[in-house]
């Protein structure tokens, strides 16, 4: 299996203190979310980071996590389960790269890209510090063995791609398996990311993350 490529912004002031690894959505690629990093490096003082480009490619030539076809309602459950094994790898040569551990990482997905960090990140070997998700939905919240870590949701409700029930959805799986979290939903917002749950991330992190 090759290593993901990614889009990198290391910290302006010595060795990384934490990491932040950004998973893209549907039919975008690493580039789509590593410029969130100039929004998020004032409150993380000494954070790293990544944005990796997911291994497959959509028919329209953007990248994914893995295909959408909508027609089978378990694509989704597959799918994250597919693709978590090259992430997974990602976040551990990226750790090592910095030489950091679990307890300074934190995940920030959008759409699928959410999809993927709900999955990966309650699947580490240690629980890792935190997680952000943007317009997404949690495809499988199977309790077992997962390891909670203080999670953000935040979703527009005229999203037109994903409705923002899922968000509430994946709020109660999750909660269910004893992970913390908290949802907020931003009015007449559609399939996308804006200030106000930018301002939301950055205070969610900045309460976790390790700083100088």
């Amino acid at each position: 299996m090759s290593a993901l490529a990614a889009e990198r912004r290391e910290p302006a002031d010595g060795p990384a203190t934490a990491l932040v690894v950004f998973i893209h959505g549907y039919g975008a690629d690493g580039k789509d979310l590593i410029g969130l990093a100039d929004v998020f490096a004032p409150a993380l003082p000494g954070a790293a980071f990544a944005s990796p480009h997911a291994p497959g490619q959509t028919p329209m030539g953007g990248r994914e996590w893995f295909p959408l076809t909508m027609r089978d309602p378990s694509e989704y459950a597959r799918g994250v389960a597919a693709a978590a094994p090259a992430l997974q790898r990602f976040l551990d040569d990226e750790l090592a790269r910095h030489g950091l551990d679990e307890t300074r990482l934190a995940l920030v997905g959008f759409s699928q890209g959410t999809m993927m960090a709900l999955h990966v990140a309650y699947r580490r070997a240690q629980p890792i510090d935190a997680v952000v998700g943007y317009s997404g939905l949690c495809a499988d919240a199977t309790p077992e063995g997962l390891k909670p870590a203080p999670s953000l949701l935040v979703h527009g409700t005229a999203d037109e791609v994903l409705p923002a029930g899922l968000t509430l959805q994946a709020a109660q799986a999750l909660g269910g398996a004893g992970i913390p979290v908290e949802w907020h939903f931003i009015p007449g917002l559609g399939h996308g990311i804006e200030q106000s749950g930018l301002s939301m991330a950055a205070q969610h992190l900045a309460k976790v993350l390790p700083k100088r």
